[in-house]
């Protein structure tokens, strides 16, 4: 399929695979501890890890020798999809999907120590653009179904 959203949610594979990523993202780096955050089960740890290696986006790492034992880090493609979940956080939060408490995990700016949220910017001017502003247009790779899809847009 012709659809960079649809070539990621593959190269993810699930929600087990997001949970990971989340934990990546946020310093965990060691199979324990991915397992203990998730909860997940040992068989689905280690075939999610592997798709995500397999996908680029994560590296495993030899950290001990005798056993040998590796840790688990984003890569560059790993560390883009971040900004996936963290999208999915602010979504959440805006809706308390976790709860009325607020935000279970806030991101911040590491120097104000303010936080900071995804938006939409203009590519050239760097301004914000509302999301209602925000139309879809077909792309150089566009093939004649992205381009029929574009057709049923209605707002």
């Amino acid at each position: 399929m012709v659809c960079s959203i649809a070539g990621v949610l593959d190269a993810v594979g699930d929600r087990w695979a997001m949970l990971i990523l989340r934990d990546l993202g946020l310093g965990l780096r060691r199979y324990d501890d991915l397992r203990k955050s998730t909860g997940v089960t040992h068989a689905t740890l280690s075939d999610r890890l592997k798709h995500l290696e397999e996908n680029d986006l994560i590296e495993r790492r030899l950290y001990q020798t005798g056993p040998e034992r590796h840790e688990y880090v984003l890569t560059r493609k790993g560390a883009d999809v971040i900004l996936v979940i963290q999208a999915l956080a602010q979504v959440g939060d805006k809706w308390q999907i976790a709860g009325e408490k607020g935000p279970p995990l806030k991101f911040v700016n590491q120097n104000s120590g303010r936080a900071v949220k995804l938006a939409l910017v203009d590519e050239k001017s760097g301004e914000v653009v509302r999301p209602r502003d925000v139309r879809p247009q077909a792309g150089p790779g566009a093939d004649d179904l992205v381009r029929w899809r574009l057709t049923k847009f209605d707002r």
